[in-house]
């Protein structure tokens, strides 16, 4: 047998018990990694109740950079009897097993090619500490200690992880230092190490930062000018309402008087949230919800009533497995469809479709600018994966010159100057009308705002001249955005090439590194990721340009394919799908394949 040998290349997967407290230091293990100067990707695999199933933790380390998952595992640490079986099946040749060693296993439950490292960790335990809850909780940094010795991972990195933690908290501090070199005294003495796999500290994640999709997303709502959220709890989005919160707390309060420059309601369910949203934005602030898929379903009335009444809202949605209550705490980008065109009638709503932390911060500060310049809904389509896993990404960068864009308003000196108001009249060609906020004037500028139809001057009618006036309106607004929101990116392959391929948001780590991946292999693909819908024509050019395309999305529907086709009137034929949907990040393994099958069988098709 030959053990896996690399040195800042590997895959450590963490197999818990949900609420065994088990996060906390499998995070700690990763930040120590990170610390060291090597670029690590961790991803939290959870159960959707609280306490009692099955949680993994998978962290990638890649001093190449690679963010994307890699697919297989080199080291698995096995802290759960009920996944046992499929937890060492899941090691790859080569591989390692770490378990607590404290109950014999029979030897029928290994393999024969991995290496098996067993420690007493309950044993230890119970021999040092009294309390249940803390022998659990400790446990977990015991087998960080003897991880830090077998792979070499520094121990003054952890213990100023450890540091930064407990600030202020010495006793804390005292206990969690004790409990790690536990482990690593044990290591050092009974295991044989350093292994195969191990960690040498590098420079190699230079100025970026660590953080999730949906801190990010948070801030840059509160840089974008967000003042009123209105939310109501759903998983995997929560954490974003959460994070504005802390954010508004720490720059939305009046330093003088102390008094909060927000509002933030947790209300009573998602049809409630985007009401607020909807009231707010008609009001003149800046307002935005955050939810998932089954929290759109139940907003799509009041979305379709922003769109017909041309009011501007702003929707995070965090995307998870559906239908129904699918996989809540699984990542998947199957919303697309239903927010495209949420709402009865014929609807169309602006998407962002950011790829990283960097992009969620980027596109929910610019979601409120094309929400007010546009007069409409408008999502920014992250999901899971980018929404609730921490993620190396660019530092967040702000112009303080900035200024917000708030369209087409219509202020108090026009209105007295006599100038003409039409509230739905299309007055410069790009289906973008005027408006007035609440109690600009005195008199003038007012309208009834109604979701039945009218005509430009927001009076009443049901004159089908009027509507079909205003439907053409809001379709020529529609062609519009797609040059207000963010281009697509096009990577041009290292040789001329007749194949492309297209993605979006959380495959992109993962997309990059099968690109290389397939060069090497003598498959050169032009790339081009989506950032916004809809889309511009440099879409339907790069399409146009190669004789097949490659559309990887993470759905069954292939829902991407769906609004490109509808949209940009392509034939089907010439897109091939690539769908991974089973609640998974895809990985570089599973979209190398699909391209490799497909290019190989077109291949043989020729010859034939």
């Amino acid at each position: 047998m030959n053990d896996i040998q690399a040195v800042n290349d590997f895959v450590v997967k963490f197999a818990n018990v949900n609420g065994s407290g088990s996060a906390s230091a499998n995070e700690l293990f990763a930040k120590a990694i990170l610390r060291m100067g090597v670029p690590v990707s961790p991803r939290n695999i959870f159960p959707s109740n609280i306490q009692g199933l099955p949680t993994w933790y998978e962290v990638r380390v890649s001093e190449a950079g690679w963010l994307g998952r890699r697919g297989g595992v080199d080291m698995m640490v096995a802290m759960n009897p009920q996944t046992w079986d499929a937890d060492v099946a899941e090691l790859s040749p080569g591989g390692y097993l770490f378990y607590d060693s404290t109950r014999p296993m029979p030897r029928e439950r290994f393999r024969d090619d991995i290496t098996v490292i067993g420690m007493p960790l309950t044993e230890i335990c119970n021999a040092v500490y009294t309390d249940p809850r803390q022998r659990q909780l400790f446990k977990n940094i015991v087998y960080v200690g003897a991880l830090s010795v077998l792979l070499e991972i520094e121990p003054e990195v952890i213990e100023k992880l450890f540091g930064e933690q407990y600030k202020g908290k010495e006793k804390l501090l005292a206990s969690n230092v004790q409990a790690l070199h536990l482990g690593r005294d044990f290591a050092k003495e009974h295991l044989k190490w350093p292994l195969g796999i191990r960690v040498k500290r590098a420079d190699k994640v230079g100025e970026r930062i660590f953080v999730d999709g949906n801190a990010a997303a948070a801030l840059g709502a509160v840089y974008g000018g967000a003042t009123v959220c209105a939310w109501y709890p759903i998983t995997p989005s929560s954490s974003c309402a959460e994070a504005f919160q802390r954010f508004c707390a720490r720059y939305r309060v009046d330093a003088n008087t102390g008094q909060n420059r927000f509002a933030i309601v947790q209300a009573e369910d998602e049809i409630a949230s985007i009401g607020m949203v909807v009231g707010a934005g008609w009001n003149g602030a800046r307002a935005f919800t955050a939810t998932s898929g089954p929290g759109v379903s139940l907003m799509t009335e009041f979305i379709g009533l922003a769109y017909f009444a041309e009011i501007p809202v702003t929707i995070i949605d965090v995307q998870r497995g559906g239908p129904s209550t699918g996989m809540p705490t699984r990542t998947q980008q199957a919303d697309l469809l239903a927010a495209a065109y949420a709402s009865h009638g014929d609807t169309k709503h602006i998407l962002l479709l950011p790829e990283d932390p960097h992009e969620c911060f980027e596109h929910a500060a610019a979601a409120l600018d094309l929400a007010d310049r546009l007069q409409t809904p408008v999502f920014v389509m992250t999901d899971l994966d980018i929404g609730m896993n921490q993620r190396l990404c660019d530092p967040f960068e702000w112009d303080d010159a900035r200024m917000f864009d708030r369209g087409k308003v219509m202020t108090a000196e026009e209105l007295e100057a006599g100038r003409d108001f039409g509230r739905y009249k299309d007055v410069d060609g790009d289906g973008i009308p005027w408006r007035t906020l609440p109690g600009t004037h005195p008199t003038k500028g007012a309208y009834f705002t109604r979701g039945t139809t009218r005509d430009p001057y927001a009076r009443y009618s049901e004159r089908g001249p009027d509507y079909v006036y205003n439907m053409e309106r809001l379709l020529k607004k529609f062609r519009t955005a797609a040059a207000l929101v963010p281009q697509p990116v096009i990577r041009v392959a290292h040789e001329p090439t007749p194949l492309g391929v297209i993605y979006f948001g959380s495959t992109s780590p993962a997309m990059q590194e099968a690109l290389e991946a397939l060069a090497a292999a003598g498959i050169h693909v032009d790339a081009m990721r989506l950032r916004g819908f809809p889309f511009p024509d440099s879409v339907a050019e790069f399409i146009r340009v190669h004789e097949r395309v490659f559309l990887v999305e993470q759905n069954r529907d292939a829902q991407m394919h769906s609004l490109i086709v509808n949209e940009l009137q392509i034939d089907p034929a010439r897109l091939v799908k690539v769908l991974h949907y089973d609640g998974t990040p895809i990985t570089a393994q599973f979209i190398t394949h699909a391209i490799t099958q497909q290019v190989g069988s077109k291949i043989k098709e020729d010859v034939a």
